[in-house]
């Protein structure tokens, strides 16, 4: 790959021009209009709308899946919310129905603790990264190992499938992002991301758009379509990051204790979220599943909710005595899945009525 050069700045972002090699593809629209109508462009509307059905958050604890994993590393839906991945320090990786609380398979094939994990848009195949610098592709149903690649120079932080899953990226404390190839039998990646000035802590893809954040303290962007970069510096170590649904903004989640909205086109700070402690681990952040909160987890035992578009605090749902390491939000309806010790909580909403055998 062609060395990036730089063509020109805005809004206090880099913004750099790429040659890219692999394509991705699917998003779509809505956060970023409300803010934007809320909070910076008043009067834009004759009449008011009517007033949406106020948003539920998963506050009532439904089940405990004590995982037998060791410390759970990560806690992972998949792409429907009908099933998730735990990541275990004993170098398992475990399919759950998390409602049910039933185990339903064991993966077993890392040389070292698993950090993170992802299905694949269909569910038929899985890919996990650990410390034993490998990325693993699984097929769901045998259980067994399809591919591991190797090139990594340190621990595999985090995972993403593209969405066709045909590509696996992989962001690892080499600084390095890498993107393998599920359907050759290359060995080596068939680009590499090397941008970051040190660890890379997360990715996440959407259709055409890399994600990345990084402990040099800047989310980097990358979009295939343009072949640019950009660059925002937070100027704090990240620990997470992700795309809003609506595919306009970007959260970010650093070690100063703060989480930060930006506008995924210009850099611009459209909000900042504080009060939960996040000082010393790489902490999970997203958005509720109507774009509506702001969810994030604390080194001091509890789940914190803000309103996205006011900032206000809006829940700090205690969890237990330690570190919230990892959480999960569903696609589509109001339960969080989080990682504490060597257990996974799952929660729902309190007007939630579990089904038979579900609760």
């Amino acid at each position: 790959m062609m060395k990036p050069e730089e063509t020109g700045s805005r809004s206090g972002r880099t913004i750099i021009g790429l040659h890219p090699s692999v394509g991705f593809q699917g998003a779509e629209s809505s956060v970023h209009t409300d803010l934007k109508r809320r909070g910076r462009d008043p009067g834009t509307m004759a009449f008011p709308e009517p007033k949406p059905r106020p948003p539920e958050l998963p506050q009532k604890r439904l089940k405990t899946l004590d995982c037998g994993q060791g410390a759970v590393r990560a806690v992972r839906f998949n792409v429907d919310g009908n099933y998730c991945l735990t990541c275990g320090s004993d170098k398992t990786l475990k399919l759950w129905n998390p409602l049910r609380g039933t185990l339903l398979r064991t993966y077993s094939g890392h040389g070292y603790e698993v950090l993170d994990a992802a299905g694949s848009f269909d569910n038929s195949s899985l890919c996990s990264g650990g410390g034993d610098k490998a990325v693993v592709l699984w097929d769901v149903a045998s259980g067994q190992v399809v591919r591991k690649f190797r090139g990594h120079a340190g621990k595999v932080n985090t995972v993403q499938f593209n969405e066709e899953a045909t590509v696996i990226l992989s962001g690892s404390i080499d600084s390095s992002i890498r993107c393998w190839d599920c359907r050759s039998r290359r060995p080596e990646p068939v680009q590499t991301l090397d941008e970051a000035r040190d660890g890379v802590s997360c990715v996440k893809v959407s259709d055409h758009e890399v994600l990345a954040g990084s402990v040099d303290g800047r989310v980097r962007r990358y979009d295939l379509r343009k072949g640019q970069l950009f660059s925002d510096y937070v100027g704090s170590p990240i620990t997470c990051t992700c795309f809003s649904r609506d595919g306009q903004c970007t959260l970010v989640s650093s070690l100063d204790s703060t989480l930060r909205l930006l506008d995924k086109d210009t850099g611009e700070l459209l909000g900042e979220y504080k009060g939960h402690k996040n000082q010393e681990y790489k902490l999970d952040c997203c958005l509720s599943e109507r774009d509506t909160h702001v969810v994030s987890c604390s080194e001091d035992g509890k789940v914190f909710f803000w309103d996205l578009v006011e900032g206000a605090l809006a829940l700090a749902l205690p969890v237990g005595h330690g570190v919230v390491q990892s959480l999960a939000y569903h696609p589509t309806e109001p339960c969080l899945l989080t990682a504490m010790g060597g257990s996974v909580h799952c929660w729902r909403e309190e007007a939630y009525e579990a089904e038979d055998g579900a609760g």
